[in-house]
């Protein structure tokens, strides 16, 4: 682990391990004190996170991967879904010692999923977790994104993400698919060759890195019983405004996982962490349960 090459424009350290099948993980890293891993979503990179890497880096020393594909991680290769990414995460967690783990909705999937295998893991806090159980659904719309993807509809391929993801409250439920497909198509072309921040991905690369995600929430469809194996302490959080299938998913958890901390954030929604949202709100439910 190589935590000095380079420093990043959020003033945050770079580094790089290797996970088992060789690919280059690479990650932000910051502050002081006791090891924290944070994992992103989909759609997203390990610069969603950074302003809640900010928000915790006083009391901790926060590691922020680029799952692979994004970023300064390696391309996919090989890639097999969960057990990939679980492996991903493992060879940060060897690398830094981190015994507190924070995940995003798919993101979010990977840490539950490694930390089953994982009794090292000690604080797990899961952020809407996409688990597919019981008639509750999620990934199902993948095999549009795919052919519209293919077709060369990236802006279509988002609309159908979207709006399958959408908060419950959010105007992207009622605006109609084409103009908004529109819209984002004009977005995409227009920002195409405009150059991104360094260590920031563009939309049009995030774009492709989306069907990998669908195929690790999808591969950990199944009954949640398979959790009460874990042994940690669990923090389920979640935002009021949030799709319903995600909502039901944390109280699948909840049920299956009864000393569980639930922690819902009014007036909040799916991407809470991200640095566009309410990061603060989540650094101060995570600052208090890693202390703990």
């Amino acid at each position: 682990m190589n935590g000095e090459p380079g420093s990043s424009a959020s003033g945050s350290a770079l580094g790089e391990v290797r996970s088992a099948d060789g690919t280059t993980i690479g990650y932000r890293q910051i502050g002081t004190g006791p090891a924290v891993v944070l994992l992103h979503g989909a759609g997203q990179s390990s610069a969603n996170l950074i302003r809640l890497a900010h928000a915790l880096s006083g009391a901790f020393t926060v590691y922020v991967p680029d799952r692979r594909g994004r970023g300064r991680s390696g391309p996919y290769g090989e890639f097999h879904g969960l057990g990939t990414e679980i492996e991903d995460l493992g060879a940060v967690l060897d690398a830094c010692g981190a015994r507190r783990v924070f995940g995003l909705s798919s993101g979010a999937v990977i840490a539950a999923g490694a930390a089953l295998v994982r009794p090292d893991i000690s604080k797990l806090a899961l952020y809407e977790p996409p688990l597919t159980f019981d008639g509750v659904v999620h990934g199902d719309w993948a095999p549009d994104y795919q052919r519209q993807l293919a077709a060369g509809k990236p802006g279509a391929a988002l609309v159908t993400v979207l709006k399958a993801t959408a908060d419950r409250t959010s105007p992207i439920r009622w605006i109609p698919r084409r103009p908004l497909g529109a819209a984002l198509d004009f977005a995409i072309r227009r920002t195409a060759g405009r150059p991104a921040p360094d260590g920031v991905m563009s939309p049009r690369e995030l774009i492709r890195t989306v069907p990998y995600d669908a195929q690790t929430v999808n591969g950990a469809a199944g009954a949640l019983e398979r959790f009460r194996a874990l042994s940690c302490e669990i923090l389920l959080l979640g935002g009021s405004r949030s799709a319903r299938n995600l909502t039901a998913s944390l109280d699948g958890l909840s049920r299956v996982l009864p000393d569980a901390r639930r922690m819902v954030l009014h007036g909040a929604g799916h991407t809470a962490p991200d640095n566009s949202q309410q990061p603060d709100r989540v650094a101060a439910e995570l600052h208090r349960f890693f202390s703990g």
